[in-house]
Parts: structure tokens; C-alpha cells; sequence
């Protein structure tokens, strides 16, 4: 059996190179010893693209994309197809914990300087990831055409109106004249098939392009520099089987917290699913209070914070194109947060908790008190960037060791 398979291999590699490509990526991909738990959800961002693939899949199958009949094709999921509310629930959890992931694996990157010299182009690539996941979430939120649905997407369209020649890009975005089943149509098709497309393919290069310069670490240290006499890096261990199994313990414990939200609170008392959202959309009745799903909640918080609409729309994208350039703000000679000062490490974790703050805000109504709160929480998120700046002119860091600490 042995002779067999490795016939079947070499005639199989000598056509495609699945053993050198395994052999790359996993087996002989030296990853650092000292991984922490922040390192998990990298590969629990992988888990949820899974989740969201393979539900949605399953339900395009039972869902009619026209403004008549999408609403009652989702009620029919839930009520009559075999097991359509657990698909419909691990989709629209899933969604809430794909952000989850992607949030907590770039804070990761921020606390250990992962998007620094020579890993820049791997950050472009997550942001790039994480666009598309905003433009995925939102026309996919767009889809069960209940009441948030269709005047969320109200909201979030017009906001396009004040670019130049703003109706006439908010009527291609749309169109039609109004949001309408054109528009639920031609969001169906990019949710479904343009989009995620895009993300697997984006995916794919961020992966190769990490693979190409090797992992960072809680220390910053660059494992490459230090080899045995088989040119193995001291301080690595093979991708697969060490990481491979390592990450099954974060995969399960991960998995039993969502399972449990899943099947105990799906609706997130209103944050994941909210409520108006169970009523068929009604272009003549305007929803109490318009918020998006928390995860846009932070930069439409910093939207509402800009009292003219043109300045806020500004700032919204400001506070997204910022972090595409991240790599270059950052001046400190160190990576991680470790052996940056004692400034640096505080306002790490502030800029974490006002995150945090700008998210809920979001997902409020916009009263004057939180309408200044927000405002503040702005001012402390464009201020973190500007912080990264004067960093290292302004503080002591400490010495990098040489190898990694704390590995296992």
C-alpha cells in the first residue's frame, strides 16, 4: 500500500507539486515556539469563512432574491425547510464571530507589531480582507429585507451622496431610483458569487505572503536569524504537527462558545439580529432607531461624532484608510509592546477599550451626552495614530533578547 500511494504521489507531483507545496506550508514551515493565545484567531478567522461558505451555500438554495418574496423566503427557512433555522442561526452568528476573530487577530497585530518591516504587504492584504468583509456583511444584511435591512441600507447608500456626482453614483449603487428589488437583486449576486471570490483570492495571497517572509512573535524576534547546522531555525517548530494540533484546542474551545450563543442567544438580545429586523421592510415606516450591526458600529459612531455630513463621511473613511497605512506610522525601533514604553503600552490598551466604546456607541441613539462621548472616543482613535509618530522620540524601549521567551 505504502509503494502504491508513493507511485500515486510521484506521479501526482511530478504533474502538480502537492508534496513541495505541503512540505512549504506545513511540514517544513518553521513557525516560532513562544505562540500565545492571541495567535489562535488567525486560524479562527479561517474556521468562520468555512462556517459562512458552506451555511450560505445551503441557504441560497431556499432563498428568492426579489423584493416580493425575499422576506417570506426567509421566514420559510426558519419555520418549514428540515433544519433551516440552525443553518439560518450558524450564518448569522457566524457573521457576528468572523468579526469577533478578524477584530481580536488585528489587535494581535497591533500589540506585537506584526504589520512592521519586512511584513507590511501581509497587514495590506488583511485590510484588504477586512473591506471585503465589511462590503459582504452589509449587502448580506441587506438580503432578508426586513425593516433594519432595507433602511439600513437606506442610511449607508446615502452616504455615497455627498462624493462628487453623488446621485448618480447612489443610483448605480442602487439600481433604480430608490432602494428597491433591483437593488436586493444585484446585492444577492455580489454577496453570493462576486465577493467572496475576492475574499478567498485575498486570503490566498495573504497567506503566501506570510509563509514568504515567515511568522512574527510575541517578541518580535526574527527566528531566520538564529539556525542549527540543518539550517532549522532554533526558535521554530514545524507548522504541522505542532501548530496543527495546538490549534485544535483553541478551535474547540472556540467552537463550544459559539455553539452556545448559537443555540441559547442567536438574536444577541438585538446585536447580532435585531429586532425590527423580523418585520417586512415598509419603505412608508421609518424604524425607531436606525443602527447598524455592531460590528460597523465604530466607524458610524465616529460618522455621527462630525455634525456635517460631507466632514463625517471624511472622517468614517479616514479612521479605515489610516490603519492601511499603519506600518509606515509606526517609527518605534522594537516590535512587540513588550519592550516599547510605558506610554506605548498604555495607550495600546486604551486604543483596545475606546475601540471597544466607539463599537457600542454605534449601536446607540445618538443623544447629545454620547453624541460628545463619541466625539471624544474619536478624538483618542485619530490620536493613536498621530501617538505612533512622536513614540519613539519621547520614550525609552527596552532591549529585544536575542531569541524568543516563553516558548513551549
Amino acid at each position: 500500500m505504502n509503494n502504491l500511494f508513493a507511485s500515486i504521489m510521484g506521479w501526482v507531483d511530478s504533474r502538480l507539486p502537492v508534496t513541495e507545496a505541503y512540505e512549504k506550508h506545513m511540514s517544513k514551515y518553521y513557525a516560532p515556539k513562544n505562540f500565545n493565545f492571541w495567535y489562535f484567531f488567525g486560524v479562527l478567522s479561517m474556521v468562520m469563512l468555512v462556517n459562512q461558505i458552506l451555511t450560505g451555500v445551503w441557504l441560497t438554495m431556499q432563498f428568492t432574491p426579489s423584493a416580493e418574496a425575499a422576506f417570506a423566503s426567509v421566514e420559510y427557512i426558519m419555520r418549514d425547510v428540515e433544519w433551516g433555522w440552525l443553518i439560518r442561526y450558524m450564518h448569522s452568528t457566524g457573521a457576528t464571530f468572523f468579526f469577533i476573530a478578524v477584530y481580536l487577530h488585528m489587535m494581535r497585530a497591533i500589540l506585537y507589531g506584526s504589520y512592521q518591516k519586512p511584513r507590511e504587504l501581509i497587514w495590506i492584504f488583511g485590510m484588504l480582507i477586512y473591506l471585503a468583509l465589511m462590503a459582504e456583511a452589509f449587502m448580506g444584511y441587506v438580503l432578508p429585507w426586513g425593516q433594519m435591512s432595507y433602511w439600513g441600507a437606506q442610511v449607508i447608500i446615502s452616504l455615497f451622496s455627498v462624493m462628487p456626482y453623488g446621485d448618480v453614483l447612489t443610483e448605480w449603487i442602487r439600481g433604480d431610483f430608490l432602494i428597491s428589488g433591483a437593488t436586493l437583486n444585484r446585492f444577492f449576486a455580489l454577496h453570493v458569487v462576486a465577493v467572496p471570490l475576492v475574499i478567498l483570492g485575498l486570503v490566498v495571497v495573504h497567506l503566501l505572503a506570510l509563509h514568504e517572509v515567515g511568522s512574527n512573535n510575541p517578541d518580535g524576534v526574527d527566528i531566520k536569524k538564529l539556525k542549527d547546522e540543518n539550517g532549522k531555525p532554533l526558535d521554530g517548530v514545524p507548522f504541522h504537527p505542532y501548530y496543527t494540533v495546538h490549534d485544535l484546542v483553541g478551535i474547540v474551545v472556540f467552537l463550544m462558545v459559539f455553539c452556545t450563543v448559537l443555540f441559547f442567544f442567536p438574536e444577541g438580545n438585538g446585536f447580532m439580529l435585531e429586532y425590527a429586523n423580523f418585520e417586512p421592510a415598509n419603505g412608508l415606516k421609518t424604524p425607531a432607531h436606525i443602527a447598524p450591526v455592531w460590528y460597523f458600529g465604530a466607524f458610524y459612531a465616529i460618522l455621527r461624532a462630525v455634525p456635517d455630513k460631507l466632514f463625517g463621511v471624511i472622517a468614517m473613511g479616514a479612521a479605515i484608510a489610516v490603519l492601511f497605512v499603519l506600518p509606515w506610522l509606526d517609527r518605534s525601533p522594537v516590535r512587540s509592546w513588550r519592550y516599547k514604553g510605558w506610554a506605548s503600552k498604555l495607550y495600546i490598551v486604551i486604543f483596545g477599550f475606546n475601540f471597544v466604546l466607539l463599537t457600542w456607541l454605534g449601536t446607540q441613539p445618538a443623544t447629545v451626552t454620547l453624541t460628545k462621548v463619541a466625539q471624544v472616543a474619536s478624538v483618542i482613535y485619530f490620536g493613536f495614530f498621530a501617538f505612533l509618530l512622536i513614540a519613539p522620540k519621547i520614550e525609552k524601549t527596552k532591549p529585544v533578547p536575542e531569541r524568543v521567551t516563553g516558548g513551549h
